[in-house]
């Protein structure tokens, strides 16, 4: 018979996923006392940053664009992208930094966690449409080329919630259920030792989102938007049960919390969109409506 979790307080699962012992690394300098510190997360962050580069850029040329338009865009992007994702987090959890006994300083401290992908989406979007709007190129084409890497990013950045012990889920022992040390747990689940680990499920989830999107890319030719809208539509559906999952402070409104109400909202919103542009568009943009940059080096050459 199978025990529920209740019933085995502080008792590992029989087989579990242990947590990193730091997340953490102080680096002594060659002169003084002083360190320098490397933290998982941010790394987990960069590493994704650099791999969703990579897959836009390999796919941006491939519909037409140019090196210099990607990288002006991806430059402008990334630090608007990080500001937003954090601006989303505190929004929407400002109870963890406003109050009594709190202290406001900390919504700076990105490195310790807490960003939002929407933020980061959002803010991101807007500076690579203004660099689009200015260099004349297709913002579609740009976030279609971009969808894929985005999703594997994302994946790269749960593992800095696992360094961080962070964000996990309900109390589970089933045989992948996270080991979280006390110091991590949160009130209340003081007497639980492994946890559903909602970093993994996103990870595999964002991963399978991707092949997803290329699979089909490849097969249907999707453009105008339209890989980028089915990456937003993939990702909600997963999203929403993840966020069910996780026990984390958050703010509700009734039952569900605020990013499972984001999460149907924008589900909603990308299908209906999905579905309007691909009766209007069967086939993707043509190699010259992608970059004008684009065009001016074939007739340069």
């Amino acid at each position: 018979m199978i025990l529920p979790p209740e019933m085995i307080p502080g008792v590992l699962a029989p087989l579990s996923i242990p947590s990193p012992p730091q997340g953490v690394w102080y680096v002594p300098l060659p002169f003084g006392d002083l360190t320098i510190p490397i933290r998982a997360y941010a790394l987990c962050i960069l590493v994704g940053i650099g791999v969703a580069w990579v897959v836009g850029s390999r796919r941006w040329r491939a519909r037409g664009g140019t090196q210099d338009t990607l990288e002006t865009a991806l430059l402008v992007a990334i630090p608007l992208g990080i500001i937003g994702a954090r601006l989303y987090h505190v929004i929407t959890d400002h109870q963890l930094y406003f109050g009594p006994g709190k202290h406001p300083v900390e919504a700076l401290y990105i490195w310790n966690g807490g960003l939002g992908i929407w933020g980061a989406v959002a803010a991101g979007a807007l500076g690579i449409w203004l660099v689009c709007r200015r260099k004349g190129a297709s913002f579609a084409a740009m976030a279609d080329s971009l969808a894929p890497g985005l999703a594997i990013a994302q994946g790269i950045g749960r593992l800095g919630n696992w360094f961080n012990q962070e964000l996990f889920g309900r109390p589970s022992t089933l045989p992948w259920a996270l080991e979280i040390d006390p110091a991590h747990r949160p009130a209340g689940y003081e007497q639980y030792a492994t946890f559903h680990p909602t970093f993994l499920y996103e990870l595999l989830w964002v991963l399978l989102v991707a092949l997803v999107l290329v699979l089909v890319d490849r097969r249907l030719r999707l453009g105008h938007g339209q890989v980028f809208l089915l990456y937003v539509v993939l990702y909600t559906f997963g999203r929403f049960w993840v966020e069910g999952l996780r026990i984390d402070k958050a703010n509700t409104i009734g039952t569900w919390r605020i990013n499972e109400y984001v999460s149907v909202i924008v589900f909603v919103a990308a299908l209906v969109a999905l579905v309007l542009v691909r009766l209007r568009h069967r086939d993707r943009e043509a190699p010259e409506a992608v970059d004008p940059d684009g065009r001016r080096e074939v007739v340069e050459a």
